[in-house]
């Protein structure tokens, strides 16, 4: 029995090894090469051109494409010399997909000598052939940059004389700023060739430390928008036609001129924002000069003006009048429509919002940020048809937020908001209505489930005002056993844990379904082996889908993130953003940061 057993494992040992050589083997499907992460680099290293197409199984226009690319390898293989055509199961070959920032599928690259070359033409067998054998010539070199690249000496006289010019600040270790790379120059090319152009530029704020201290970068990428040297913030996308279509738009004017009184009538009746409209005498009067402050807020708001007497007679105000209005929808009798025109981006702040106004996924990020928000959940409808019910429950939300000023009101439509009541604890109270509160730090209060009403509302308000309330955690259990070399913190235990005074602490945020994760893990318990001697030093990990993060200094806005919290600095926690998730990289940024370790780094 036994030598039968060890034959059968040599066998299985043999299965193995001939599976990790079926692996390193290149085959072909169909005329196109199969490439993966055991042999890519192997494959790849002594070829001048080779074409790559970075495929999932199940993309549709993967399965289209197929019978063209079949038809492209044909053609590169009669070639002379021959050009290898190859794909990549991207879903499966992680490590390559992931070096060539493979986001979307198919995705067509050209490697020229071991650097990619992106490809942006059609899917034709004509254009991609044609641009494969462009690249393969010797003489072939890469276009220049559409990005322009800012020192310290070409800086202000660059954005000085721009009417308008964006700005990346980066880092060259930076995973953001590699990604955004190849589409903040795709978004370069196109800009360039309007009339006038925009030109993107970047810094390495590594490298230029004092243009990056001017304006005050700290993180990265940066992205700042420059008109004739002056800085605004860009909150815009990332990707080429975002960048694109946002830029168009804030090269136009800051302020759109409204001419018929229809307009702002419809304004009024369809609107479901804030309306601004800026009326003057005419392009020469003085206030209409000092409009320009529209520029700073112009990512936020949308500014009207007009010279129209019949609009001026319409709103009731004189010419040099600010009108900051809401829709007739959100309009009561607690808000006077207000008009000034002294301080500009005050006054508009200040009015922007209704006193309890709809917030929505769409508004959510730019309209509802200040914290404390009270929200309540139910289904809000502007619809003729379920207007009068909407506008009922907001009526008795409006007669609590008049006598709280200090916070914000709105009303959210309980579909939109399942997550985040399902987040309170409310999903299941059994009510039409439900309320919230969303506080400082991430800390959120549930209302108890019962039938609603102004007052109950107003004592659920006094409640949290005077400190009554305990927060909403979301927390996976506590964990028993808690003793290996990676802490696991849930929602409950990331105080005791993270923000302990006591010790220095780096925890990871993961998602179980992030990749990028799954890699690191075994890594990651390396570096809690390493440092499990280390009294005052945990090495942690929390499920961020699972769990809250309690204190929103410690930001997570994709996975894996790494902060450290030094014992000293719990409220200055510092983003790991070494770009190598390596024992080497992760290590040394500890060891950088630490206030507690017990032995010199040199011993470590």
């Amino acid at each position: 029995f036994p030598e039968s057993f060890a034959k059968e494992e040599e066998e299985e040992d043999d299965d193995e090894d001939n599976d990790d050589d079926d692996d390193d083997e290149v085959k072909e499907d169909s005329g196109v090469l199969v490439l993966n992460d055991a042999n890519f680099d192997t494959f790849v290293a002594d070829k001048d051109t080779v074409l790559l197409e970075f495929y999932a199984p199940w993309c549709g226009h993967c399965k289209q494409f197929a019978p063209e690319y079949e038809k492209i390898a044909k053609t590169l293989k009669e070639n002379d010399p021959p050009i290898p055509v190859a794909k990549i199961d991207a879903t499966v070959a992680t490590t390559v997909s992931s070096r060539f920032d493979v986001s979307g599928y198919p995705t067509i690259k050209i490697l020229k000598k071991g650097q990619p070359v992106d490809y942006e033409g059609s899917r034709t067998e004509e254009e991609i052939v044609a641009k494969v054998k462009e690249v393969s010539h010797p003489d072939w070199t890469p276009p220049p940059e559409a990005t322009l690249v800012l020192t310290q000496d070409n800086f202000e006289e660059t954005v000085n004389e721009a009417d308008i010019i964006l700005v990346e600040f980066y880092a060259p270790w930076c995973g953001h700023c590699k990604r955004l790379a190849p589409e903040y120059e795709k978004a370069a090319k196109e800009l360039s060739k309007r009339t006038p152009p925009i030109p993107l530029a970047k810094v390495d704020a590594t490298a230029e430390t004092e243009v990056a201290k001017k304006f005050d970068v700290s993180g990265y990428p940066t992205l700042k928008i420059f008109r004739k040297g002056k800085p605004f913030e860009y909150n815009g996308p990332r990707e080429k036609y975002g960048i694109v279509d946002y830029m168009i738009e804030q090269a136009g004017p800051p302020s759109k001129q409204i001419q018929a009184t229809k307009q702002v009538q419809e304004f009024l009746k369809d609107g479901d924002d804030v309306i601004i409209i800026g009326v003057f005498k005419g392009d020469q009067d003085s206030a209409y000069q000092l409009y320009d402050t529209a520029n700073t807020l112009r990512e936020d708001y949308k500014f009207h003006h007009t010279f129209s007497s019949e609009i001026a007679k319409f709103l009731k105000v004189s010419p040099g009048k600010l009108v900051v209005m809401h829709p007739e929808r959100f309009q009561s009798k607690y808000e006077p429509v207000s008009t000034d025109m002294s301080e500009v981006k005050e006054h508009v702040v200040k009015h922007a919002l209704p006193l309890v106004g709809h917030r929505k996924t769409s508004n959510d990020a730019k309209r509802y940020t200040k914290r404390p928000l009270v929200v309540v959940y139910y289904s809000v409808d502007f619809s003729f048809d379920y207007r009068v019910a909407t506008q009922y429950w907001r009526s008795k939300v409006l007669e609590v937020a008049k006598d709280f000023p200090e916070y914000t009101f709105a009303v959210s439509d309980e579909e939109d908001y399942a997550s985040e009541i399902k987040d309170l604890g409310l999903l299941d109270s059994g009510e039409d209505m439900n309320a919230g509160i969303l506080d400082e730090g991430g800390k959120k209060y549930a209302m108890e489930p019962e039938e609603f009403d102004s007052d109950v509302l107003r004592q659920f308000v006094l409640a949290f005002k005077k400190g009554k309330l305990k927060p909403i955690v979301k927390s996976q259990p506590v964990p028993k056993n808690n003793k290996g070399p990676v802490k696991v913190v849930v929602g409950k235990t990331f105080d005791s844990i993270v923000l302990d005074p006591n010790s220095d602490v780096l925890i990871e945020f993961y998602a179980p379904w992030c990749g990028h994760c799954n890699k690191l893990e075994p890594v990651y318990t390396e570096l809690g082996k390493k440092y499990k001697t280390q009294k005052n030093l945990v090495i942690a990990k929390m499920d961020a889908t699972a769990n809250d993060v309690t204190d929103n200094l410690y930001k997570v806005e994709g996975f894996p993130t790494i902060y450290f919290a030094p014992s000293n600095q719990k409220k200055n926690p510092i983003k790991y953003e070494g770009g190598e998730n390596d024992l080497e990289h992760l290590s040394k940024f500890i060891e950088e940061h630490a206030t507690k370790l017990s032995r010199t780094k040199e011993e470590l």
